[in-house]
């Protein structure tokens, strides 16, 4: 007697989302191969794909991920101006330095074809 696992959610990377939910999300194939290059834009101007692929879900899915994360580099940003000398040493070195290791994060997924959130802040969704 074995279980069936077929329509069973697995939490499998603990972010909350479910195997069943992020299968559900990947995109269409004809929409990664056309709006590749938009979404790894989304990295480094996150409107870009707003304008230039409007009907595309996957790169909207980047650009929503992109404006999280130019809203992050912001605030790290200002809470190091905020608070002295702690804030000028580790805050700006650390915090910046890891809102670059996301955005390259984000661009291996986008390069990828992957709708995968990026760690601590993939959850939050601005773009509808």
């Amino acid at each position: 007697m074995g279980r069936d696992l077929s329509m069973k959610k697995f939490n499998w990377k603990g972010g909350g989302e479910t195997m069943e939910t992020n299968l559900n999300k990947q995109p269409q194939v004809d929409d990664v191969d056309s709006n590749k290059v938009m979404a790894i834009l989304a990295y480094i101007i996150f409107f870009i794909p707003l304008i230039a692929a409007r009907d595309s879900k996957f790169a909207a899915y980047h650009a929503n991920q992109g404006l999280v994360l130019f809203l992050t580099a912001v605030a790290v940003n200002v809470i190091e101006s905020i608070i002295p000398i702690i804030g000028w040493f580790f805050i700006l070195t650390f915090g910046n330095l890891a809102v670059l290791i996301l955005a390259i994060l984000g661009i291996i997924n986008a390069a990828k074809g992957l709708m995968k959130p990026l760690p601590l802040i993939g959850g939050i969704s601005i773009i509808k």
